[in-house]
């Protein structure tokens, strides 16, 4: 039977919380109570995540050169042991030696706030990168893979995980050209290192501000920007605000065109179009897709276009509504134009709905929503939360909580950070970080996964606990997805354990268009007052949140959803138009058809949205991804979890066909195997354009 908690059933502690009695678990208190951590002088300096060489920045260099002792091993041992499991195996060793240390390293150099840390870390990238490319060139160590999946005697003898794994370690060789003459190789090589220069370039770019003299503005206007002496900096698009002069000047000056960036963006589609070209492909979108649920461009071309069409109705009354509201405002400008659409969409959800974030935030504490969480994990899959303090050294900054999750039967899954609130220099980004992967190691041993998030909420007060806005709290479900994931993704391959990170080859843990499923799916147990009850409460009084302010919550999202989507689509579109087959015209030109055929709202003279375009650099010709995953993610609501958030025997189902592979699997065959058919392009749109009404249940 079910075991269903409720908050009238006995809790474990209570704790003096800002001057007010209020009762909470014990995850929950290590989210809403002050922090009291023991003096540091007194306790051992354990190192950055327990790793005793992390203690100083200085010991990245030793963990970087214990990392290549063990790969020069490794190396030797693949090259000369006679081609079998073995072979794989210290392969997987290689790799995972190699991640441990760039993972990490990755992750600090953005997040640490000590500079000294932080310099560190980015050089141990460097130096980490430039041995992964000389690896990635080895010719003895792929055709050491090669051998073995020649050999049709030792292929019989490998298990399905086995093989595919060396499959993918092959086909990561390859797509970086390793199978060409040495001629070929050279070149490959050659544009490999000319991308990584070209792709750091246009990343750095898209996201320096734009400046203007002071005078190019009304003064009236200036104060909502940054001042620079005579100049003005615009560093966004402050799409939030309710003047609507500010979005325009925010929108053309933003977007204004750099020469440099445009010339930085034309050589970086050449250089991968030209390297997928040399590797065998027709385009980078061809050999982008290889391996994921679409498969080909063609496909995910298809899946655009008929989206499109099934929500061009409801985009048009989105549109038509923004513009009636627009009329209200006495605007200058009658025409519904880019910069309009966030602001409007946000002001029509509000004001229909009676939808203030402020009204919301009371109800959820982040000690609130971590006992959500953690009940509903252990209701729905048999896991829980266990606050632990971290020992001295072993975080970055005294404001990360650590949990220890722990399944019922099966003991401790692995470790979470929880780096949630915004603090100077920090990233303003949500965002999960893969330290560790699982994966059964030698001698029986299993690896426990070690991952972060890092969220930007706002931290406590002497007064309050962090309180979350909607969306925040989503956000939060959403990335937790992501971290459960990877608990839960028990491999005995590295190479193939849950969430994407960094590794010897090019590849990827899980692909891309399937790696958001779990994290888009939080999204709906975060909108379903059945799960909201159960945990959203006054943080003052203990009032729990009223149903019709949940309901309300979910009926806005219905509102200008289309138009919001269909941007969405746009932008993919415009991915993969850039990674085809290469046109004699400028990226603006193939930016002004695509907004034309995907959005709908007129191209601003004189702009280069592309040019903020961050995600073509890590998610090139994958940025549908987010509405495939999402589609995925709503069948398998209704279909498995609409009827009942809570029920066990669908957790597990869904643990077993889903979360438990890692990328060990065929992305749609697990999809398959969970819906227990194949969803069509047809079925994926469907659950895209389905009322969201359809996905919601009130008790």
């Amino acid at each position: 039977m079910l075991r269903r908690i409720r908050f009238d059933r006995p809790l474990k502690s209570s704790q003096i919380l800002f001057n007010r009695v209020t009762t909470w678990s014990p995850v929950g208190a290590a989210f809403n109570a002050p922090q009291h951590r023991r003096p540091e002088r007194l306790q051992k300096n354990v190192g950055l995540f327990g790793v005793p060489e992390l203690s100083s920045p200085a010991g990245f260099q030793v963990a970087r050169r214990e990392a290549l002792w063990e790969m020069e091993f490794l190396v030797k041992r693949v090259c000369t042991e006679p081609p079998g499991v073995g072979t794989v195996e210290a392969f997987d060793q290689l790799s995972d030696s190699l991640c441990k240390v760039a993972d990490l390293a990755d992750f600090i150099k953005i997040a640490h706030p000590d500079a000294a840390f932080r310099k560190s870390a980015e050089r141990t990238c460097v130096d980490v990168g430039t041995v992964v490319e000389k690896l990635n060139t080895n010719v003895e160590l792929y055709q050491s893979l090669k051998n073995l999946l020649d050999n049709k005697d030792v292929l019989a003898t490998l298990d399905p995980d086995t093989r595919r794994v060396a499959e993918l370690f092959v086909f990561d060789f390859e797509i970086s050209g390793i199978h060409l003459d040495e001629a070929k190789r050279r070149k490959a090589v050659s544009l490999n290192v000319k991308l990584l220069d070209l792709s750091h370039e246009f990343l750095h770019g898209s996201y320096l501000p734009s400046t203007v003299e002071k005078r190019s503005l009304p003064e009236h206007i200036r104060h909502c920007f940054s001042l620079d002496g005579n100049r003005i900096q615009i560093s966004g698009l402050h799409a939030d605000s309710p003047d609507e002069l500010v979005r325009e000047a925010a929108y053309r000056i933003f977007l204004y065109p750099n020469t440099d960036l445009l010339l930085c963006l034309d050589e970086l589609l050449a250089c991968r179009h030209e390297l997928a070209k040399l590797v065998g492909y027709e385009s980078f979108a061809h050999r982008a897709l290889k391996g994921t649920m679409a498969k080909t461009p063609e496909t995910v071309m298809m899946f655009l276009e008929l989206l499109t069409e099934k929500l061009s109705n409801r985009t048009a009354k989105d549109f038509s509504m923004m513009r009636s509201w627009k009329k209200k405002t006495r605007s200058l400008n009658a025409d519904l134009m880019p910069w309009d659409h966030p602001y409007l969409s946000g002001v029509i959800r509000a004001e229909k709905c009676s939808i203030e974030p402020i009204q919301y935030s009371p109800y959820f504490s982040l000690g609130a929503c971590m006992e959500g969480l953690d009940m509903l994990f252990s209701q729905l899959l048999g896991v829980s939360f266990q606050a632990e303090e971290p020992q001295t050294g072993e975080v970055w900054s005294d404001e990360v909580r650590k949990l220890a999750v722990v399944h019922e039967t099966e003991g401790l899954l692995g470790y979470i950070y929880c780096d949630f609130f915004r603090r100077p220099n920090k990233p303003q980004q949500d965002c999960h970080f893969t330290i560790c992967g699982g994966w059964l190691k030698g001698g029986g041993r299993y690896q426990l996964p070690v991952v972060v998030l890092m969220l930007s909420l706002p931290p406590p007060t002497s007064r309050t606990p962090s309180l979350l806005t909607p969306c925040m709290m989503e956000n939060l479900f959403h990335e937790m997805g992501h971290a459960m994931h990877s608990m839960l993704g028990q491999t005995h391959y590295q190479h193939v354990s849950a969430e994407p990170c960094g590794r010897v080859s090019t590849g990827t843990r899980c692909a891309t268009d399937f790696a958001e499923v779990p994290s888009v799916l939080m999204e709906f147990f975060a909108s379903d007052y059945r799960v909201v009850s159960q945990f959203a409460r006054h943080y003052e009084t203990g009032e729990p949140l009223p149903e019709s302010m949940v309901t309300r919550l979910c009926q806005s999202k219905r509102i200008c959803g289309a138009a919001d989507t269909q941007l969405q689509v746009f932008y993919a579109a415009l991915d993969q138009v850039y990674h085809g087959e290469p046109q004699n015209r400028t990226t603006t030109d193939i930016l002004k058809e695509m907004q034309g055929k995907f959005y709908g709202l007129p191209y601003v003279h004189n702009t280069a949205w592309q040019l903020r375009f961050s995600h073509l650099v890590g998610y090139g010709a994958k940025y549908y991804s987010y509405l495939m995953s999402r589609a995925v993610a709503s069948m398998v609501w209704r279909q498995c979890f609409l009827k009942d958030p809570f029920n066990r025997a669908m957790g597990e189902h869904y643990r077993r066909e889903m979360l438990a592979h890692g990328g060990g699997k065929e992305p749609m065959l697990m999809v398959t195997e969970m819906l227990q058919k194949t969803p069509t392009i047809e079925d994926l749109v469907e659950a895209l354009v389905l009322d969201p009404e359809d996905f919601t249940s009130s008790v």
